[in-house]
């Protein structure tokens, strides 16, 4: 987790739930996004802080170090058991926290009749509200990509239930806590135990089978989260 996620509102939609104190500087009007099979190696929409404020930007996702980046394919997720101290991510921590919105995110699931196929599945809040993903990033402000940009989404362990699906997840915040973890005023000691503690629970999310068209990455449309009867877990 996590391989592939959903960002299709209106970028205004996303601030609306966020309701954050701060204007935030956006280049963007108001069209859905319409990205319903955002694959990692793409550029991507995320909230994060800079000099000027709360800035929206596209950025790369993927993200390694100078001295890693040739050694191993940049990672697009990290641990939260380990993001706030291993050396892989320290240029990032705490100052590049940043916020992924999005509306869900497939797992795929092994068909326990046959271990070698697969069965992808769309993971949502259970009031279908816009999520906000904790992620670590460096972004050079521009509509022009950047040889250095990148980020990486947070991971925190599935509590059982969730386990049926993947034992890895997101870190969802609330609207409340992703406000706090973009704050810069926020300690890298206090933003840590955020990290750790704040995570929705299970509770708060639906899962659902989908059509197999989400394995291609070609394959964008709304259909792609429509549920699938009959393969439910």
């Amino acid at each position: 987790m996590c391989g592939r996620f959903v960002q299709s509102r209106d970028i205004t939609d996303y601030l609306h739930q966020l309701d954050a104190e701060q204007d935030v500087i956006s280049g963007y009007d108001r069209r859905p996004v319409n990205r319903y099979n955002v694959a990692p190696g793409s550029r991507v929409l995320i909230l994060h802080n800079a000099a000027d404020g709360l800035r929206i930007d596209p950025c790369h996702w993927g993200w390694a170090p100078f001295w890693a980046a040739s050694k191993r394919p940049a990672p697009i997720n990290a641990r939260v058991e380990t993001v706030t101290t291993g050396k892989f991510f320290k240029a990032l921590w705490p100052q590049g926290r940043a916020l992924v919105m999005a509306d869900g995110w497939y797992e795929w699931v092994s068909d326990p009749r046959d271990p070698k196929r697969k069965q992808p599945y769309f993971i949502r809040l259970k009031s279908q509200a816009p999520m906000f993903m904790a992620a670590l990033a460096e972004v050079h402000a521009g509509l022009e990509p950047n040889e250095g940009d990148g980020f990486v989404i947070i991971t925190a362990a599935s509590d059982q239930g969730m386990l049926d699906v993947h034992d890895r997840r997101p870190l969802v915040l609330s609207p409340e806590h992703a406000r706090q973890w973009i704050d810069p005023s926020l300690t890298a000691r206090d933003a840590e135990q955020l990290a750790r503690d704040e995570c929705l629970p299970v509770e708060a999310f639906e899962w659902f089978a989908v059509s197999k068209a989400v394995g291609n990455v070609r394959n964008e449309g709304a259909e792609l989260i429509v549920a699938q009867p009959g393969t439910g877990l």
